[in-house]
């Protein structure tokens, strides 16, 4: 929580203790259902909860701003941002039942109300949103193939709608086709711990 609180120093209590509740949760469901490594559940808040968080130092998403997080897993990078933007409303989408059922059951637990789940693939999902957010579910072509459809034209935000993913190692050649319109970060920018030293997030208008 201290990696937490040192970059975002203005969360209310609410957000504080649903943060703090996080860790019970993910280790008591991992137990379970391995979602996050076994090796690596006592990173969870560098390694998860603030890496999820890069793409709020990316953006800050207005009241009201809808939000798909593609291939969610246990719930990253949707639930540390509907945490952290309770005024907008979250879809988490994940095939696999398994994770979509972790990642409810930590929000029910937790009091998220922001945040919907779906167990499909996103290239079923027919909805709009302002955003579409991923964190290194897939190559960022296919991840723009599945997701284009759903960005809604109007936006409401200080960036244009489009897609926001946070991505490890080289993106050279991933890059390549989109360097144009893409915007490349480095996480390390951001935060200071080693862990960053290498992770990217990478952000396209669509």
């Amino acid at each position: 929580m201290k990696s937490i609180l040192k970059y975002f120093p203005n969360l209310t209590d609410t957000q504080i203790s649903q943060y703090e509740a996080l860790d019970a949760q993910y280790r008591d469901w991992n137990a379970k259902i391995n979602v996050i490594s076994r090796k690596d559940i006592d990173n969870l808040y560098e390694h998860h909860v603030l890496h999820s968080l890069a793409i709020a130092k990316i953006i800050n998403f207005r009241q009201g701003t809808t939000i798909v997080d593609i291939g969610t897993g246990g719930g990253f990078p949707g639930i540390p941002l509907a945490i952290l933007f309770p005024e907008c409303k979250f879809t988490l989408v994940d095939s696999v039942g398994k994770k979509i059922k972790v990642a409810s059951q930590v929000a029910e637990a937790i009091g998220l109300t922001n945040v919907e789940f779906i167990n499909d693939r996103m290239e079923n999902i027919r909805q709009n949103f302002d955003f579409a957010v991923s964190r290194a579910a897939m190559s960022l072509d296919l991840l723009i193939r599945v997701c284009r459809k759903n960005i809604s034209k109007a936006g409401k935000n200080a960036l244009p709608n489009g897609l926001i993913c946070l991505k490890g190692g080289e993106l050279e050649e991933e890059m390549k086709p989109f360097r144009k319109t893409a915007s490349l970060y480095s996480i390390s920018d951001f935060f200071s711990e080693e862990y960053f030293s290498t992770k990217k997030a990478v952000y396209l208008p669509l």
